[in-house]
């Protein structure tokens, strides 16, 4: 085991296609990637925290995998049902819970060769509770939630690759604060059978991986469709928007300056950058996400409050208190707000390809109470939007800072194309 002070210089994430390569090349088997995921981890772990088990038959599973994922490290978010490996929510309730299935995800992932290293720590029933992971650029500093042990196990190299969820912004913000890229998919891309159920018209299945082109292979592979990035493929220039709300108000002032920046570099290079305005569909939408996520916190999870409320976090237990007070009118008029947001804003990207945006309002932000603000990320939920975590910026100390790259529902390939297109423009603005 490593110190703390000595844990961000071994912080590298490990391509998942760079792995694939050498088992191809027959330089890596199977075993022994894995194993080296293992034997970081027996490093690094005590450190960051960012499993809450290890499967201890994973060298042996990936002996016998086949497929195209074969060799690679995955871990699960722990709201995720495994079979082999207790699945307990980061809760009392289901202190030591052992599912009889996996989740449809993990059999899919499991199929295609991949090997569940771990079940990764999460939030409290995926909600705002912190668990005990660090983030493994700065000890000090959150690593973002709710799938806060899957980014940081990429980020830090312990996995190539890691299932989360995102209700709010459970996906892109922890990717935004770890420097891995997250990839929310466009809404019910990936089945969400055999997860733990908190909003089901927000709860997303995603990934975690180094790389927007290890994330697009990923998906691809597990789900059998077409999401892969194709570096050779003929691309055009596309045309991106950019919607500044008053969000936008509540973020780190030198954040914004240097996503400022890449987009003026992006502008000089030919890229056509448009600003759109916010409709007040689009604004009024911001609190229909909280209405429809706590309405449907409070049915998902009855029996726990009914039965074991004392065994709830205090935050939330008062967020399911509150929900109680929510109408079924309430509820009904926030559902017709979003289908009214997604409509006008699938007519805004008839002008643009993708939209950017922050992924956070800042860094990862010191001390380990909170996971930081998903204002950058509900309203894509919401609207049932494909977004990509984009990696490349970060502060003057070190810390990582996303770009998020937003495209229309159901456009997953294009929006990861751009996303991939966009991680080598970052570079070269940076080198430049």
């Amino acid at each position: 085991m490593v110190q703390a002070s000595q844990v961000k210089d071994l912080v590298a994430p490990v391509s998942l296609l760079d792995t694939l390569k050498a088992i191809d090349a027959g330089t890596l088997s199977p075993a022994d990637s894995i194993e080296a995921c293992l034997q970081r981890l027996a490093l690094i772990e005590q450190q960051i925290h960012a499993f809450v088990s290890i499967n201890g038959h994973a060298v042996n599973e990936a002996k016998e995998a086949k497929g195209p994922l074969a060799g690679i490290a995955l871990a699960v978010k722990d709201i995720f049902e495994t079979r082999t490996l207790a699945t307990e929510y980061n809760s009392p309730i289901y202190r030591g819970h052992e599912p009889v299935r996996d989740a449809a995800l993990v059999t899919m992932a499991r199929k295609a060769g991949s090997t569940v290293i771990g079940k990764s720590i999460t939030t409290e029933f995926a909600f705002l509770d912190p668990g005990q992971t660090r983030n493994p650029h700065n000890l000090d500093h959150t690593p973002g939630g709710s799938s806060s042990g899957s980014a940081a196990a990429v980020a830090s190299g312990m996995a190539h690759l890691a299932f989360g969820t995102q209700t709010g912004g459970s996906i892109i913000r922890p990717a935004a604060y770890c420097g891995v890229t997250g990839y929310k998919p466009s809404y019910s891309l990936m089945p969400k059978v055999g997860i733990k159920d908190f909003s089901w018209t927000l709860d997303t299945a995603g990934l975690f991986a180094a790389k927007v082109a290890d994330c697009a292979f990923a998906a691809s592979a597990i789900t059998g469709r077409n999401l892969q990035v194709d570096p050779e493929a003929p691309f055009k220039q596309p045309t991106l928007g950019i919607i500044r709300c008053r969000t936008w108000q509540e973020a780190d002032t030198d954040y914004v300056a240097r996503f400022d920046m890449m987009v003026e570099s992006l502008k000089r290079f030919g890229t056509p950058v448009v600003e759109l305005k916010p409709s007040e569909h689009f604004l009024s939408a911001f609190k229909a996400h909280q209405i429809i996520q706590d309405y449907e916190a409070s049915q998902a999870l009855a029996w726990e409050y009914v039965n074991h409320a004392d065994q709830l976090s205090p935050l939330l237990r008062q967020t399911l208190d509150f929900a109680q007070t929510i109408t079924p009118s309430d509820y009904d008029e926030a559902l017709i707000c979003a289908r009214t947001a997604r409509r006008e804003l699938r007519e805004q990207f008839e002008d643009v390809d993708a939209l950017l945006s922050l992924s956070a309002p800042g860094p990862a932000p010191e001390g380990l109470a909170s996971t930081g603000s998903p204002i950058f990320n509900r309203i894509w939920t919401l609207l049932h939007t494909p977004c990509v975590n984009v990696t490349g910026l970060e502060t003057e100390n070190g810390l990582p800072l996303g770009v998020q790259v937003i495209g229309p529902e159901g456009e997953d390939q294009s929006t990861l194309q751009i996303a991939h297109w966009l991680e080598g423009a970052i570079l070269r603005h940076l080198k430049g």
